[in-house]
Protein backbone atom coordinates (compact mmCIF):
# COMPACT_ATOMS: atom_id res chain seq x y z
CA UNK A 1 0.00 0.00 0.00
CA UNK A 2 1.12 3.68 -0.73
CA UNK A 3 2.83 5.48 1.81
CA UNK A 4 0.40 8.59 1.44
CA UNK A 5 -2.35 6.62 2.81
CA UNK A 6 -0.66 4.93 5.65
CA UNK A 7 0.54 8.61 6.15
CA UNK A 8 -2.99 10.02 6.31
CA UNK A 9 -4.12 7.66 8.54
CA UNK A 10 -1.87 8.13 11.08
CA UNK A 11 -2.11 11.88 11.01
CA UNK A 12 -5.61 11.79 11.38
CA UNK A 13 -4.62 9.59 14.73
CA UNK A 14 -2.31 11.83 15.53
CA UNK A 15 -4.41 15.26 14.63
CA UNK A 16 -7.70 13.94 15.87
CA UNK A 17 -7.15 11.50 19.19
CA UNK A 18 -3.68 13.52 19.91
CA UNK A 19 0.27 12.11 19.90
CA UNK A 20 -0.36 10.13 22.89
CA UNK A 21 -2.85 7.73 21.24
CA UNK A 22 -0.36 7.45 18.01
CA UNK A 23 2.26 6.45 20.23
CA UNK A 24 0.04 3.21 21.54
CA UNK A 25 -1.47 2.62 18.42
CA UNK A 26 2.25 2.68 17.03
CA UNK A 27 3.83 0.62 20.06
CA UNK A 28 1.14 -2.01 19.86
CA UNK A 29 1.17 -2.45 16.06
CA UNK A 30 4.96 -2.72 16.50
CA UNK A 31 5.99 0.72 14.55
CA UNK A 32 8.34 2.94 14.47
CA UNK A 33 6.65 5.40 16.59
CA UNK A 34 8.09 8.42 13.78
CA UNK A 35 5.00 6.31 11.70
CA UNK A 36 5.17 6.32 7.80
CA UNK A 37 7.25 7.74 5.43
CA UNK A 38 4.33 9.54 2.84
CA UNK A 39 6.37 8.17 -0.19
CA UNK A 40 7.90 4.49 0.44
CA UNK A 41 5.35 1.57 -0.26
CA UNK A 42 4.12 -0.69 2.61
CA UNK A 43 2.55 -4.06 3.30
CA UNK A 44 -1.06 -3.92 2.47
CA UNK A 45 -2.26 -5.74 5.70
CA UNK A 46 -0.37 -2.88 8.15
CA UNK A 47 -3.27 -0.25 7.49
CA UNK A 48 -5.75 -2.41 8.23
CA UNK A 49 -3.79 -3.78 11.41
CA UNK A 50 -3.32 0.16 12.73
CA UNK A 51 -7.27 0.58 12.11
CA UNK A 52 -7.98 -2.08 14.31
CA UNK A 53 -5.66 -1.13 17.48
CA UNK A 54 -6.72 2.44 16.93
CA UNK A 55 -10.60 1.35 17.12
CA UNK A 56 -9.77 -1.23 19.83
CA UNK A 57 -8.09 1.66 21.95
CA UNK A 58 -10.96 3.68 21.15
CA UNK A 59 -13.44 1.67 21.65
CA UNK A 60 -15.20 2.66 18.27
CA UNK A 61 -16.37 0.69 15.45
CA UNK A 62 -13.47 0.83 12.67
CA UNK A 63 -16.21 1.35 10.22
CA UNK A 64 -16.93 4.99 12.40
CA UNK A 65 -13.15 5.07 12.38
CA UNK A 66 -12.99 5.02 8.58
CA UNK A 67 -15.75 7.63 7.83
CA UNK A 68 -14.29 9.81 10.42
CA UNK A 69 -10.99 9.70 8.57
CA UNK A 70 -12.90 10.47 5.35
CA UNK A 71 -14.09 13.92 7.07
CA UNK A 72 -10.57 14.46 8.66
CA UNK A 73 -9.36 14.71 4.81
CA UNK A 74 -11.35 17.30 3.27
CA UNK A 75 -12.09 19.47 7.01
CA UNK A 76 -8.96 19.58 8.38
CA UNK A 77 -6.67 22.83 8.27
CA UNK A 78 -3.38 21.19 7.17
CA UNK A 79 -5.71 19.63 4.17
CA UNK A 80 -7.16 22.05 2.48
CA UNK A 81 -5.77 22.22 -0.33
CA UNK A 82 -7.61 18.53 -0.69
CA UNK A 83 -11.01 20.47 0.05
CA UNK A 84 -9.96 22.90 -2.96
CA UNK A 85 -9.27 19.83 -5.63
CA UNK A 86 -12.63 18.16 -4.91
CA UNK A 87 -14.59 21.82 -5.10
CA UNK A 88 -13.68 21.82 -8.86
CA UNK A 89 -15.84 19.02 -9.84
CA UNK A 90 -18.35 21.73 -10.07
CA UNK A 91 -20.65 24.16 -9.00
CA UNK A 92 -22.85 22.08 -7.23
CA UNK A 93 -23.35 19.13 -5.05
CA UNK A 94 -24.73 17.25 -7.57
CA UNK A 95 -22.13 18.13 -9.99
CA UNK A 96 -19.36 17.21 -7.31
CA UNK A 97 -21.18 13.90 -7.65
CA UNK A 98 -20.45 13.21 -11.21
CA UNK A 99 -17.30 13.78 -11.19
CA UNK A 100 -16.28 10.99 -8.60
CA UNK A 101 -15.60 8.72 -11.26
CA UNK A 102 -12.58 10.99 -12.25
CA UNK A 103 -11.28 10.99 -8.68
CA UNK A 104 -8.60 8.05 -8.82
CA UNK A 105 -7.37 9.29 -12.35
CA UNK A 106 -7.14 12.91 -10.69
CA UNK A 107 -4.79 11.57 -7.78
CA UNK A 108 -2.76 9.35 -9.84
CA UNK A 109 -1.60 13.07 -11.79
CA UNK A 110 -0.82 14.44 -8.01
CA UNK A 111 0.92 10.87 -7.32
CA UNK A 112 1.71 8.21 -10.12
CA UNK A 113 2.25 5.32 -7.48
CA UNK A 114 -1.27 6.15 -6.04
CA UNK A 115 -3.62 3.86 -6.86
CA UNK A 116 -7.19 4.23 -5.37
CA UNK A 117 -10.14 1.45 -6.23
CA UNK A 118 -12.26 2.65 -9.40
CA UNK A 119 -15.62 4.26 -8.44
CA UNK A 120 -18.33 4.60 -10.97
CA UNK A 121 -21.66 6.32 -10.04
CA UNK A 122 -24.98 5.29 -10.90
CA UNK A 123 -27.72 7.57 -10.92
CA UNK A 124 -31.33 6.01 -10.21
CA UNK A 125 -33.66 9.01 -10.78
CA UNK A 126 -32.85 12.87 -10.25
CA UNK A 127 -31.85 12.48 -6.74
CA UNK A 128 -30.80 9.28 -6.14
CA UNK A 129 -27.08 7.62 -6.54
CA UNK A 130 -25.32 4.87 -5.94
CA UNK A 131 -21.64 4.88 -5.85
CA UNK A 132 -19.76 1.74 -6.75
CA UNK A 133 -16.31 1.25 -5.37
CA UNK A 134 -14.24 -1.37 -6.56
CA UNK A 135 -13.11 -3.65 -3.11
CA UNK A 136 -9.47 -3.68 -3.10
CA UNK A 137 -8.65 -1.03 0.05
CA UNK A 138 -11.68 -2.54 2.92
CA UNK A 139 -13.54 -0.30 3.89
CA UNK A 140 -12.78 2.51 1.51
CA UNK A 141 -16.79 3.14 0.87
CA UNK A 142 -16.99 4.47 4.84
CA UNK A 143 -13.63 7.00 3.84
CA UNK A 144 -15.71 8.22 1.14
CA UNK A 145 -18.84 8.76 2.86
CA UNK A 146 -17.30 10.66 5.52
CA UNK A 147 -15.85 12.67 2.90
CA UNK A 148 -19.34 13.14 0.50
CA UNK A 149 -20.66 14.09 4.13
CA UNK A 150 -18.49 16.53 4.51
CA UNK A 151 -18.57 17.84 0.98
CA UNK A 152 -22.34 18.15 0.91
CA UNK A 153 -21.77 20.36 3.82
CA UNK A 154 -19.52 22.63 1.97
CA UNK A 155 -21.53 22.98 -0.90
CA UNK A 156 -24.95 23.35 1.58
CA UNK A 157 -26.65 20.56 -0.20
CA UNK A 158 -29.07 18.23 2.51
CA UNK A 159 -28.13 14.13 1.46
CA UNK A 160 -27.92 10.94 2.79
CA UNK A 161 -26.19 8.26 2.52
CA UNK A 162 -25.29 4.68 3.37
CA UNK A 163 -23.33 1.93 3.24
CA UNK A 164 -25.36 -0.97 1.23
CA UNK A 165 -24.58 -4.75 1.36
CA UNK A 166 -20.96 -5.64 -0.77
CA UNK A 167 -20.98 -8.00 -3.47
CA UNK A 168 -18.02 -9.87 -4.34
CA UNK A 169 -16.05 -7.28 -6.07
CA UNK A 170 -17.93 -3.76 -4.78
CA UNK A 171 -18.69 -2.21 -2.30
CA UNK A 172 -21.88 0.19 -2.41
CA UNK A 173 -23.13 3.73 -1.29
CA UNK A 174 -26.43 4.67 -1.41
CA UNK A 175 -27.09 8.48 -1.99
CA UNK A 176 -30.48 10.84 -1.53
CA UNK A 177 -30.08 13.95 -2.98
CA UNK A 178 -33.09 15.81 -0.70
CA UNK A 179 -31.93 19.17 -1.56
CA UNK A 180 -28.94 20.67 -3.40
CA UNK A 181 -29.30 24.06 -1.80
CA UNK A 182 -30.04 23.46 1.44
CA UNK A 183 -28.19 26.16 3.06
CA UNK A 184 -25.56 28.44 2.19
CA UNK A 185 -22.39 26.68 1.70
CA UNK A 186 -18.81 27.68 2.17
CA UNK A 187 -17.72 30.51 -0.52
CA UNK A 188 -15.45 28.98 -2.90
CA UNK A 189 -13.28 30.95 -5.69
CA UNK A 190 -11.04 29.21 -8.35
CA UNK A 191 -7.79 30.88 -7.02
CA UNK A 192 -6.71 30.28 -3.71
CA UNK A 193 -6.80 33.58 -1.37
CA UNK A 194 -3.77 35.52 -0.59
Amino acid sequence: MHGLINKSIQCFLRDTYGAGLWARVAQRADLDPAGFEAMLLYDDALAGQVLEVAAELLAKPRDCLLEDLGTYLVSHPNLEPVRRLLRFGGARFADFLHSLDELPDRARLAVPELDLPRLELVQIDEATFRLDCERRLPGFEHVLVGLMRTMADDYGALVIMECLPPDEALAHVSIRLIDNGFASGRSFELAAGS
